[in-house]
């Protein structure tokens, strides 16, 4: 007779190996994103040139097309995107130039500031400069704004900054950020900005500041598939809570500290090198539990259980995942860091911004183990070998769905 619990925990892992390889796609698991840095300052002395200023940094092929699209100007897209592919920085910045207009017409449509409600008045200030932020070429584009009747622009912290930058509708990305420091009229701070969220003001509150960048955290991890992924494979290869406590640990310490270095500009490593290995580590993590079911045979009972009681001490082998958890969560933490690219000078305010979007990666990540790590526990409670074949079945999609990312992610496919 088969065991009751067999069937249904059979089924619940096909559907589970079925979904992780669904959430497979793009080599890039977090999807065609962009994101626009903003600069803002003005110090309001009454000099009688006290207009604010912000120094936008915008993807520039992406701002070839979409404002290219946007003003029906075929002649900017063929020259910009020759000059992208030419990896020719300064035909790039002719090509903006040539076609200014367009340009700065499709920007201050889409990015507004506004004081008391009235609409600020944008001019360009300069050319357009070329640099590079995530390893992708950006152009830097300057506007002054003036937000009072003339004669009168003292400037202030009542303005609203507003981001409908790269929006959906235009179905060239998903998901625009626009990442905003600010330091205006001695008030300084930064603020996070999306489609949910598309503007907000310098006068906001601390708690307002922090709560955006908490959100945005959390919201990262949410759909940044691969972390969660690797997330899975942590809490499938752990026996007890303690061990699942340690890993998560481990990887919560290596993460931070390479966030936090790298989002403060100390640290830059190319995604290119940093997107490949993330997607190793998930297959290797995933593939260790893996390794260690075929080691002990088909023998479950030799498997201990969560919650079995006894003294708890990590072999050589734990503490030998602990340190590849440890090692893969620095790479992972240059990934986070990818996330905000701040490169702002060093201010308390951007560092306790920094730590609280690092705290809503955090909150997620316990809420992931809160719920699936006790629903392993059960079913390893009710039955060893149902629960060895729902990790298994976990940890090997897991690490199928790593090893297509690595190469993918490698050799540039699509």
């Amino acid at each position: 007779m088969s065991h009751p619990v067999r069937r249904p925990l059979a089924v619940l892992a096909v559907a589970v190996f079925l979904v992780l390889l669904g959430l497979g796609g793009p080599a890039s698991a977090h999807g065609f994103t962009s994101t626009v840095y903003v600069h803002v300052t003005g110090d309001g002395d009454g000099d009688g040139d006290d207009r604010l200023r912000t120094e936008l940094k915008l993807e520039y092929d992406l701002l070839v097309v979409s404002a290219a699209d946007a003003g029906h100007d075929d002649p900017l897209f063929r020259a910009g995107t020759e000059a992208f592919d030419a990896e020719d920085t300064k035909a790039q910045a002719a090509a903006l130039e040539a076609h200014r207009a367009t340009v700065v017409d499709y920007v201050t449509r889409r990015f507004t500031v506004t004081a008391a409600g009235d609409a600020c008045r944008p001019a360009p200030v300069g050319g357009f400069r070329m640099g590079r932020e995530e390893g992708v070429p950006y152009v830097l584009l300057a506007l002054d704004w003036t937000c009072a009747e003339e004669g009168d622009s003292h400037v202030t912290v009542d303005h609203e900054i507003r981001s409908g930058l790269f929006p959906d509708s235009e179905k060239y990305v998903k998901g625009t950020k626009t990442i905003v420091t600010y330091a205006v009229d001695g008030h300084s701070g930064s603020a996070a900005l999306d489609a949910a969220h598309p503007s907000f003001s310098l006068a906001q509150s601390w708690t307002e500041r922090f709560w955006e960048f908490f959100r945005l955290g959390a919201e990262h991890l949410l759909t940044g598939i691969d972390h969660i992924l690797f997330l899975l494979a942590l809490i499938a290869g752990s026996r007890r809570p303690r061990e699942i406590v340690l890993a998560a640990t481990s990887f919560t310490l290596a993460h931070s500290v390479t966030f936090l270095l790298a989002a403060l500009g100390l640290v830059d490593v190319p995604a290119r090198l940093v997107e490949p290995v993330i997607a190793l580590s998930i297959a290797v993590v995933a593939g260790w539990h893996l390794w260690r079911i075929r080691q002990r045979g088909v023998h479950v009972t030799d498997l201990p259980v969560p919650g079995d009681g006894g003294h708890f001490a990590l072999d050589r082998a734990g503490w030998t995942r602990l340190g590849v958890v440890f090692c893969f969560g620095l790479v992972h933490g240059l990934g986070f860091a990818g996330a905000l690219g701040i490169d702002a000078a060093w201010s308390w305010t951007l560092l306790w911004s920094l730590l609280v979007f690092n705290v809503g990666i955090e909150a997620v990540q316990l809420a992931v183990i809160a719920v699936v790590f006790p629903l392993l526990l059960l079913l390893r409670r009710r039955s060893r070998r149902a629960g060895l074949w729902a990790t298994g079945t976990i940890s090997a999609g897991v690490a199928g769905m790593g090893l297509v990312w690595f190469v993918q992610r490698t050799f540039g496919l699509s």
